[in-house]
């Protein structure tokens, strides 16, 4: 491997929780410590409810001039590093969010493909590969909720280091 440069990742989540007529509601998350919660329904049902309960976090890694993948597994939550990149430790989390809504309803969750992130001094980052650990057909349980978790791709390159940051837009929508 050559000279290497830490990377450090944390990202955060913008969430979006809209239904098929297209009302929404966004939000942005203010600081570490804080739940993100955004909420909207369409008539007659429960409005939905989104929370951040954990940050996606690809831990500390070391990359090389080559480059290199860390991946998140949505279900296993294992982290595994690829090409010219080496772990430094630290704890590698899966995002997890949980919805509440209507009991039994059943609902649609959209990540996008990539995201970008950026760092203090400007340097960027992609994430690809998002997915959740959720079935074909989600629903809402018995008590209205709906927990999961998911994890992608970031391709890092040797060229930056810094703690990159960035917002993955959530969308719920009921079916």
């Amino acid at each position: 491997m050559s000279k290497g440069v830490e990377l450090r990742l944390f990202l955060g989540l913008a969430l979006l929780a809209a239904t098929p007529s297209g009302a929404s509601a966004q939000c942005l998350l203010c600081g570490a410590s804080e739940s993100a919660k955004t909420t909207a329904g369409r008539g007659g049902q429960t409005p939905l409810h989104v929370e951040v309960e954990t940050q996606l976090d690809m831990g500390r890694v070391a990359a090389g001039s080559g480059g290199g993948e860390v991946a998140i597994d949505p279900v296993t939550g294992v982290r595994r590093v690829s090409g010219d990149v080496r772990d430094l430790g630290g704890f590698a989390l899966t995002g997890v969010v949980t919805v509440r809504g209507e009991p039994g309803a059943e609902v649609r969750v959209f990540l996008p493909a990539t995201v970008d992130l950026e760092s203090g001094t400007g340097a960027t980052a992609r994430v690809v590969g998002l997915a959740t650990d959720l079935g074909a057909a989600p629903r809402l349980g018995i008590d209205g909720r709906l927990q999961f978790r998911f994890g992608g791709r970031l391709q890092v390159t040797g060229s930056a280091d810094g703690d990159y940051r960035g917002r993955i837009p959530v969308t719920v929508e009921y079916q």
